[in-house]
Order: structure tokens, then sequence, then C-alpha cells
């Protein structure tokens, strides 16, 4: 029997749709995620690239914790720090690994915020982490550090990743000093944290992965208290940072969560880390790497990211919509200028809580193991100042 036409097109349409299906994907292993393009309008000469990399199983809390609470300082390391002449801006990126809430096809990491500015919203990813039990698998992890974050190509450009952990550090399928070795041929150095004992790290093989990778081996107290003073300039500074967030001028379809995320990061800071992030983080608040060119009209302004004459009124903030373009502009500088006299009053009140805290932590040192922000913060400085950065202090 003849089969008419319009049929026999109909089975080939049919047979051809199923031959060049793609298989539904393995829900267990997440696709390659977006990142971060490098930037490239010349403002990255002095640029800081940093992938923290945390053990988020079961035992490490206490990393964590100190993680949560130091965030602002270690990104506050490179404020007083310049090469010929200019700050740099600092890049952050954060994985976990070691937890069976992520996907076991994808060796229990995931990329938490890929490199980024928006210090805000990575904020709000470290604050939500959890242990949760898992094999830590170092050599994985450092390998897709490498493979997906937006990383510079340049030797002059300090691209650094921490990774921190107390099992072995040879532990999964991929090898863990291979990925060392590669990291190495990127210019990217691997600075090793062993949550224990420094023998213990030796024996879990932390040390030669630092090694290949020219970098540094640390070992921390992941339970110990960060030191801490009160200081008289804490509540004027924690005022001033509140202050500070009125200067800021939404647009674009991110400013309201972005403007959200700001709140809640101040929120973390003051309620749900230990003592002494509020302050840190308003220092951050009123340098440079503090950056928000992506929803706030005075950062963008400055770097130059937007005509504020050009934007549809539609994408401003309310109390500017009925102001002429034209006019847009000097509304934004008055904001500026405030923001830069806050911002002032805020690093003159931190150089003076800086030396009272000096003076009251020399009266009681106290003895023990590192915690994470100040193993960081040792490698980072020596690390940046052989490619030419210069610290103040």
């Amino acid at each position: 029997m003849k089969i008419p036409a319009y049929l026999a097109l109909a089975a080939i349409t049919t047979f051809t749709a199923f031959s060049v299906a793609k298989p539904a994907p393995d829900p267990r292993v997440p696709e390659k995620p977006q990142v971060d393009p490098p930037i490239i309008d010349g403002q990255d000469k002095n640029r800081i690239q940093i992938a923290i990399l945390l053990d988020t199983s079961n035992s490490m809390d206490g990393l964590i914790d100190q993680a949560k609470t130091q965030l602002w300082k270690i990104v506050n390391t490179f404020i007083d720090a310049e090469r010929d002449g200019k700050a740099p801006f600092v890049e952050v990126a954060l994985y976990e690994y070691g937890n069976n809430s992520n996907a076991v096809g994808n060796d229990w990491i995931r990329l938490v915020s890929p490199m980024t500015r928006d210090l805000d919203s990575l904020s709000k990813e470290l604050f939500a982490l959890k242990t949760n039990g898992g094999e830590e698998y170092c050599g994985a992890v450092i390998q897709r550090a490498l493979g997906d974050l937006g990383w510079d190509e340049r030797e002059s450009t300090y691209k650094v990743v921490f990774i921190a952990g107390n099992e072995p550090f040879t532990q999964g399928r991929v090898d863990a000093r291979a990925a060392c070795k590669e990291a190495l041929t990127k210019n990217i150095i691997v600075n090793t944290i062993h949550c224990g004992s420094r023998q213990e790290g030796i024996d879990g093989i932390w040390h030669e992965g630092a090694a290949l990778a020219g970098g540094e081996y640390l070992v921390i107290d992941q339970d110990k208290v960060v030191a801490h003073v009160d200081a008289p300039q804490d509540k004027k500074i924690a005022e001033l940072s509140q202050k500070l967030n009125r200067t800021y001028l939404g647009y674009g379809k991110r400013r309201r969560e972005a403007a959200a995320n700001q709140r809640l990061a101040d929120e973390d800071a003051t309620k749900n880390a230990k003592a002494g992030a509020e302050v840190q983080r308003a220092v951050s608040k009123a340098s440079g790497n503090y950056s928000n060119a992506g929803w706030d009209l005075v950062d963008a302004l400055r770097e130059k990211k937007i005509n504020p004459a050009k934007l549809d009124a539609n994408e401003l903030p309310e109390e500017m919509r009925d102001l002429a373009p034209a006019a847009r502009k000097d509304y934004i500088q008055k904001a500026a200028a405030s923001r830069a006299k806050i911002q002032e009053e805020i690093k003159q009140l931190n150089e003076e809580r800086e030396k009272f805290v000096a003076g009251k932590l020399k009266d009681s040192a106290e003895g023990g193991g590192k915690t994470l922000d100040q193993a960081m913060i040792e490698a980072t400085r020596k690390q940046a100042e052989s490619l030419g950065y210069k610290f103040e202090k």
C-alpha cells in the first residue's frame, strides 16, 4: 500500500526529532555556572583576585563562623595598599566543598559566588552556608576554581586561592598536587590552610600542595575566639555606616534587591557574626573596595558606567524622576560629596580606634594558634608585596 506523502513526511519529522533529541541532564551534576567576565575598561591594572574555598563538612562550624566574622577584615587588607601610586580593587569568589547538601556527581562542590566586587551579595551567600557531612575533595575544588572563574591572565595581577579544611589534602578522584601545579602555570598562587595541628597538616600533604603552587602552608585554630576589643569609636562608626546607606541612589532593575542586600549585610555583621564584624564592614564601606556601580548611581558615575541624562526615568530613584536630564548629574554629585565626607570621618575614627585596640591587645597578648583572618592577611601582604604593592602599615 502506498503511504500518503503527508504521512511519510510526518514520520520522517518524528524520527528526526527523536534521533537528535538531547539526553536529559543528570540532576546530580549542575551545569557549569555563569561567571562574571573580567573587567577590561582600563580600571583593572591593579586588580586583586581572591578565591576562598571553604570546607563546610560537619566538623567545620568554627571555620565558617570565623569566615563570617572576618570577611570584611580580609577585604580591608588592601585599603592602605598601592602600586605605582594607585590603589588596587579587590574581587572575591567563594566555593564550598565537602558538603552532602551538594551534588555527589559534582564532588560535593558548589560555586557560592563567582569572582565579584558585589561584596553585599557575597556576604549574603556566606551567611547562608550550613555545614553537613560529606567527602572533602581538595583537588577537585581547586580544579573547579581554576576552570570556572574569570581569572585575569596577566602576570602582574595578584591571583590567589585560599583553601581551608582539615581532612587529608589528597582525597578524591582529582590529583590535588596536579591541580596545584596547574594553578602555578596560570600564575595563580594556592595557599593551604589546615584546621588542626601543623604535623597533622604535613602528614595530610597540605604543605606540599602549597609548595607546588608557590603558596604558604598555614595552620589555624578554627575554634579559637577571634580577639575583639570594644573601643570608644565603635558606636559612632556604626552610626556613620547607617548614615552612609542614605547616600546610595539605586537605579536599574536590581536596585531594590541590591539595597536589600546592603541592609542584610549590615544586619548580619551586627547580629549574626562575632563582635568586631560591624566595625570592619563599616571600614570596608568607607573604602574604594566597596563598589556598587551595578546599582548605585554615585559609584556608576564615578566609574563612568552610565550617562545619567540617558537613563529612563523609571530606572531612577523616585526622588530623581522629576528632574530634567541635565540636572541629574548635579544631584548625583551632591550625594557623592556627602558620601565622601562620611567615609572620611569613618576612616579617621578607625585610625583612632586601631591605635586604641593595638595598645589593649599589646597589654593582653594571647597565645595559641592563628585565626583565619590572621593567616590570610599575613600571606596576602607578603605575596602582594612581591608583585610591587606597598602597604602603609
